[in-house]
């Protein structure tokens, strides 16, 4: 089988609770008992899921991180956001959809809040994330123009967070989800 087939797999074993993803580690099976039911995967199994439903509670959820990680970064912080843009700006000039190191920002975002409850929402929603990513992704790469919009709002995004400005940050990340969603409105 394909990479993708095995990644969309494994990535729905996590959100069944099965594997888990350690940032930095890889993937794990979940120990027997330890086996926790994220309430996300749960709506995702039994309600009829829409990209734009997922794009909305990104809003609230990434919006907020923005503002926040604009006030309470670290340098590291900082060089995980640079490193997945230019991650992705590398494997988008090879062709890929840049899905994970999309996702690897989104992420650094969260951590760079420096709160505990904002980063444990956005691990359990890391896999719809992901999935909603991938899902936008490979919409907006049937035109390339739209994956350079990506880039430039995730710069835009990077740009204020480093500038310590929170409002921009939280507009420009605004700004970004919205036009996906847009776009997807119209696709």
């Amino acid at each position: 089988v394909s990479r993708t087939t095995v990644r969309n797999a494994i990535n729905r074993l996590v959100t069944l609770g099965l594997l888990e993803h350690r940032q930095g580690q890889g993937t794990f099976v979940v120990t027997f008992g330890e086996t926790k039911n994220n309430p996300l995967a749960t709506i995702l199994s039994i309600d009829n899921v829409s990209i734009g439903d997922l794009l909305e509670v990104r809003m609230g959820l990434e919006c907020n991180s923005a503002r926040l990680a604009a006030m309470r970064s670290n340098d590291q912080d900082l060089l995980r956001l640079e490193k997945s843009i230019l991650e992705m700006e590398e494997v988008v000039g090879k062709g890929d959809l840049g899905n994970e190191a999309d996702a690897a920002f989104h992420m650094a975002i969260s951590f760079a809040t420096k709160n505990p409850v904002q980063i444990q929402l956005m691990r359990n929603f890391y896999d719809l994330l992901f999935f909603g990513i991938k899902q936008n992704l490979s919409h907006l790469y049937d035109d390339p123009v739209n994956i350079e919009i990506v880039r430039k709002a995730h710069k835009k995004t990077f740009d204020a967070i480093s500038e310590r400005k929170p409002l921009e940050a939280e507009e420009a990340m605004r700004e970004h989800i919205s036009s996906v969603h847009e776009y997807l409105k119209k696709n």
